[in-house]
């Protein structure tokens, strides 16, 4: 099972033996626990579920989970912890079990080639500029608010309508990204830490999947 479940802790630096610097952003990758095991026979695919980060009881000691998410982690004689996020692996060969504890250095190692998926920042309603990269229109010659405007968008008689997928202004990031081939640089078992080479989708805090790359250099 090459697949772990972390959040975002941020960006920093680390110097090799050869004293060359290399931006990391760093991990806090697991512990995480099978919470489901999917099969071809049963449910049509083969995947493995698993679920990170342990939630707190309230104040009175109750769950902070409803009842369908409890018994969810308790069926089948699981015991396992409330948990706040549950995410699916897809995977070729099932080599781990229900109720198993997977850390970090249980996954990968140094060395190791990764592919995290983030959900990117979100920019909220963004022109056509900023969204696309366009230029400006001209400052003169008698403009005084298309300076930043995209321009015709029309196609006259023929088609006579705006073609789908036009580039617009429109809603910007807040979307499912993949970042390829990055390298695991240090794994941390005791602090649960991982550090990869290089930059990953989202802000400080988002949930990220950590998986073996696919596309190896």
């Amino acid at each position: 099972m090459k697949g772990i479940i972390g959040r975002k802790v941020g960006m920093t630096q680390i110097f090799d033996s050869n004293g060359q610097v290399i931006p990391v952003t760093v991990i806090k990758a697991g512990p995480c626990y099978v919470t489901q095991i999917r099969t071809e026979e049963k449910d049509g695919y083969s995947a493995v579920q698993l679920g990170f980060e342990e939630l707190p009881p309230k104040r009175n000691g109750s769950s902070r989970l409803n009842q369908p998410q409890r018994g969810h982690l308790k069926r089948n004689g699981l015991d396992l912890p409330d948990l706040r996020v549950l995410r699916e692996f897809r995977v070729k060969q099932i080599d781990v079990q229900e109720g198993q504890k997977l850390t970090v250095a249980d996954v990968f190692a140094p060395g190791e080639r990764v592919d995290i998926v983030g959900t990117s920042k979100g920019r909220g309603f963004a022109g056509t500029v900023k969204r696309h990269s366009f230029n400006r229109q001209p400052k003169t010659h008698g403009q005084s608010d298309r300076e930043r405007a995209h321009g015709s968008i029309g196609s006259t008689t023929t088609p006579g309508r705006v073609l789908k997928g036009t580039r617009m202004a429109g809603r910007m990031g807040g979307q499912r990204v993949t970042i390829q081939n990055l390298e695991v640089v240090v794994v941390d078992a005791e602090k649960h830490m991982l550090a990869v080479r290089g930059s990953v989708p989202g802000a400080k805090g988002g949930i990220l999947l950590i998986k073996q790359s696919r596309k190896q250099h």
